[in-house]
């Protein structure tokens, strides 16, 4: 996989996305873009890739926002479709049926909040630094940060960050619940590995699944999410996966999942 942005590799069950344009603080353009959905759509169907992790090249950011020079000439028509190209993606990622972690490194400021908060996982370095700032441009998130942040960290919090478009420390986004952890900048990518490792232990078919039935039960009523909470339930008890994860468990001994 040959890309002009992004630095990828994969092992040992994980998949390492890297955008890299360091000089320019790793900001989004529609090339970039595009990129990652090819990135996604090439490790969502490698039954070697397991987990995604998705960073920023070099210290100082993840993603410091869109590239302005792309947008600054939008009319309303293409800023829509500006919008909804990157709605895409994050659409894409937040989906996505493996575990995808967030190792947020610097600046993840406007598309870089919104790109973090379609990971399912966010692991923050201590020097990373979080916001939506985009009203300080005279526009709004776009890339999914007006729906997704207020579900994360409720719609009071999100109010305040988006309208003052307030940038946030490490240590302030953990307590807000817009990160999961922070830890040293040295220690980021290794917590991050870590963690899709724990997770990949575990059987493939019951990782997707659980992905599905949050994303989808969020915005229904109770009722509704236990319902389908109990049909994917049985999804998963039509699988090989379990079968193997029963007996391995009554043999006391480590399951080979097989994504069956």
């Amino acid at each position: 996989m040959e890309l002009k942005n992004l630095l990828i590799k994969k092992g040992d069950g994980v998949g390492w996305i890297t955008i890299n344009r360091p000089e320019k603080l790793n900001a989004m353009n529609i090339e970039t873009i595009e990129e990652l959905r090819t990135a996604f759509g090439e490790f969502g169907g490698d039954p070697e890739v397991r987990a995604v992790i998705l960073t920023g090249a070099g210290e100082k950011a993840f993603v410091a926002g869109a590239d302005i020079s792309e947008f600054i000439h939008l009319d309303a028509e293409k800023g829509r479709e500006y919008s909804r190209r990157g709605q895409e993606l994050t659409a894409t990622i937040e989906n996505f049926p493996k575990p995808v972690i967030a190792a947020i490194n610097g600046y993840a400021l406007g598309g870089g909040t919104e790109f973090a908060l379609a990971c399912h996982v966010r692991i923050a370095s201590e020097n990373a630094k979080l916001g939506q700032p985009e009203v300080k441009l005279g526009i709004v998130p776009g890339y999914g940060g007006t729906q997704r942040l207020s579900r994360l960290v409720g719609k009071g919090k999100a109010m305040e960050m988006i309208l003052s478009g307030r940038i946030v420390e490490a240590a302030e986004a953990r307590e807000a619940g817009l990160v999961n952890t922070v830890v040293p900048a040295a220690e980021l990518l290794s917590a991050a590995e870590a963690m899709a490792k724990e997770m990949i232990k575990n059987a493939p078919l019951a990782l997707a699944y659980s992905i599905e039935a949050i994303n989808q039960g969020l915005d229904r009523t109770l009722p509704e999410g236990l319902e389908l909470e109990a049909e994917i339930f049985g999804r998963c008890c039509a699988t090989a996966d379990f079968r193997e994860g029963a007996k391995a468990f009554i043999e006391k001994r480590k399951p080979d999942f097989q994504g069956r």
